[in-house]
């Protein structure tokens, strides 16, 4: 397998990772609090054997870099159900999860029957000290200020807090919704919180699309000149034998 190949294989190897990471945006474009991922590629710069030469004489090969997510806001969407929370600027809510404290920006919230505000995983969503939120049995009116005081016709019940870090990018996904902190978090003292609305996924479908389809016709194209090499080195290969015979 000549360079040509190798160089060709390298491109559909990137292509295939594209195809993945899109197909996945797509599948979650009605995910509320996803973020849209995207893949960095670059090139492997490769001087050819016995070439004193520059430019031309390099062989481009194309690697996987790196996958990282648009935290762009998602379009806010009415919902009606007060424990439908939507973000709107920076920030990230804090549940609790059999591993520990993660982030999200799914504002989808029920409340179980010992009063604990949960996601849909059942993580258990905190408050600005860390601490669970949790209603009374006999609270009945669910009401959502601003900047995340939660309150019943019994009173306040609970403050819900926003965290951010200093870098979104360092936040490492677990699923499509929820993304481990690998550095400090802080709580966010302005924050925006709409009740009975949630974020949608920030997912433009339409490009997507479009970018999806044109990676799979790139591919048919590279996969169509491996398989074009492959049918020339064989023929070389039988004209040599036949020569020889």
């Amino acid at each position: 397998m000549d360079n040509t190949t190798y160089i060709a294989l390298s491109r559909m190897d990137t292509q295939m990772r594209a195809m993945s990471v899109l197909a996945n945006n797509l599948s979650n474009a009605d995910t509320p609090g996803y973020k849209a991922s995207h893949v960095l590629f670059s090139d492997y710069l490769v001087k050819q054997k016995g070439s004193q030469a520059t430019g031309e004489a390099d062989e481009a090969f194309n690697q996987d870099r790196a996958t990282y997510r648009d935290f762009g806001q998602g379009t806010l969407q009415q919902t009606g159900n007060p424990l439908d929370i939507a973000i709107t600027g920076e920030g990230f809510f804090s549940v609790m999860t059999a591993q520990g404290v993660r982030l999200t920006r799914n504002g989808r919230f029920q409340r179980l029957a010992d009063g604990r505000i949960t996601d849909d995983a059942g993580n258990v969503l905190l408050d600005r000290t860390g601490q669970p939120v949790q209603l009374r049995p006999q609270d009945r009116t669910i009401s959502l200020a601003s900047d995340g005081t939660l309150s019943t016709e019994n009173g306040v019940a609970a403050e819900i807090g926003l965290v951010t870090v200093d870098n979104p990018y360092t936040l490492v996904g677990e699923g499509n919704q929820i993304f481990r902190p690998t550095t400090q978090t802080r709580q966010l003292d302005n924050k925006e919180l709409r009740q009975g609305m949630l974020e949608g996924s920030n997912v433009n479908s339409m490009t997507e699309t479009t970018n999806l389809i044109q990676l799979q016709r790139d591919f048919e194209v590279v996969s169509n000149l491996v398989e074009s090499e492959a049918t020339r080195r064989q023929n070389a290969i039988d004209k040599i034998i036949q020569t020889q015979s």
